[in-house]
């Protein structure tokens, strides 16, 4: 039998069995398969997408990127038995498939093979496409987890073969659940073993780097968007300034949209804008909805290549920036720091942003950060216009007390 769960917003205290892509962070898919007397025997929740290349009638090469798995199936997965091992089957688009294979060996289970398979013969997503049929690209993983663990890789990885490649990211995995419980245990992928965890932040003070890096002009400003089969779903406008402090050194990075990559994912729940460029191999801003009402920035993830070489990455899915009501934008002209741990930060100018409800690829009424409310200064040159005239007052009747006593003294 196949269960999916609908991991709930920290605190909702929700859990749903259904299907529903981006009810997690990151729009993840989460599968758990259960066996005949309904216990947890494989458990996974992951986020992917494919890149592939084709030559076209023209005798001309594409790039067409597969992101959006909204109306997957997952018909042919199994908790195995004892001729085949478990087994993850997806289906997506038109005739798009995906399986992974698990084998057990002792103490340890294995990741054992990947395979992805496309249908060039779907003209919506390869309308060109010189050869026409489903093509299939396989490749031997062969990666081993202790049995009982539970396989965790947020940073990106990448499987590439042909003309495909695959990236995968914010994976958990467990095959050979044992007793029906999916593990607490986590066994990281090399890249997380270097990726800091940083305890939940809320907007506060930004703390002040080991080193203070000079003064740099205000970023250029982007306008970013994700477009999904009903049309443009989310709208982003911004610049951004990355402040980042690695190995005692800060540095400030402005973004150049000119030379900025992006794509994303929308779904009821979650939406998801991913920036990328030759630096930066993936910069997300995750939103979330809460309350049924709202929408929040909830998550930031970032891996780059700093100027030494080395890569610095972060992560950080407990924020709670952004805040505005569903059915409209957020808007903040003013300078706005994003604090996403103490060695992170993103500074965000004429910033606008519409994760859900976009209607006609076009803004909705804004929600005006405090920043940018005018409305408040008043009240406040007002009161201080008062006091001080008060105080001149004050201060002339003492004076005029004075001089009334030195009028009348003893002869």
């Amino acid at each position: 039998m196949v269960c999916f769960r609908l991991a709930p917003v920290p605190g909702s205290g929700l859990l749903l069995l259904c299907l529903v892509l981006g009810a997690v962070s990151s729009y993840a898919l989460e599968l758990n398969l259960t066996d005949s007397e309904n216990a947890t025997c494989l458990y996974a929740k992951w986020q992917m997408n494919f890149t592939i290349r084709y030559e076209t009638t023209d005798k001309h090469n594409k790039t067409v990127t597969i992101s959006d798995l909204d109306a997957a199936t997952y018909s042919g997965s199994s908790c195995g038995d004892d001729q085949n091992g478990p087994k993850i089957a997806v289906q997506f688009g038109f005739g798009f498939s995906w399986i992974v294979n698990f084998t057990e060996e002792m103490s340890f289970y294995s990741i054992d093979n990947i395979s992805f398979s496309y249908n060039t013969s779907d003209n919506t997503t390869f309308p060109d496409a010189k050869e026409k049929g489903i093509f299939t690209v396989s490749n031997h993983v062969a990666f081993r987890v202790p049995l009982n663990d539970i396989f965790r890789c947020n940073s990106l990885s990448t499987l590439g073969k042909n003309d495909v490649v695959q990236h995968y990211w914010d994976v958990h995995v467990q095959a050979f659940v044992q007793n029906g419980t999916v593990s607490t245990k986590e066994f990281l992928c090399d890249k997380d073993k270097t990726l800091t965890t940083v305890p939940p932040i809320v907007p506060t003070t930004v703390p002040s780097p080991t080193t203070t890096p000079s003064p740099k002009e205000k970023p250029e400003v982007g306008s970013y968007s994700v477009v999904n089969s009903n049309g443009t779903c989310l709208l982003a406008t911004m610049g951004l300034q990355l402040n980042i402090t690695h190995d005692k050194v800060a540095s400030v990075i402005n973004i150049n949209p000119n030379t900025t990559n992006f794509t994303g994912s929308c779904h009821p729940q979650t939406a998801l804008l991913r920036l990328s460029s030759s630096s930066i191999k993936y910069l997300d801003f995750v939103f979330a909805v809460k309350n049924e009402n709202r929408f929040y920035l909830k998550e930031v993830n970032v891996s780059m290549y700093l100027v030494n070489g080395s890569v610095f990455s972060m992560a950080n899915n407990n924020l709670s920036y952004w805040d505005a009501p569903l059915g409209s934008s957020y808007m903040c002209n003013k300078e706005q720091t994003v604090s996403v741990s103490g060695a992170f930060q993103i500074n965000t100018f004429d910033l606008r942003v519409q994760p859900f409800n976009v209607m006609e690829g076009k803004y909705s009424t804004a929600q005006e950060c405090s920043l940018d409310d005018d409305t408040i200064l008043i009240p406040i040159i007002v009161g201080a216009g008062l006091s001080g005239l008060i105080i001149v007052i004050v201060i002339a009747y003492l004076i005029g007390r004075r001089k009334s006593y030195a009028g009348y003294q003893t002869l």
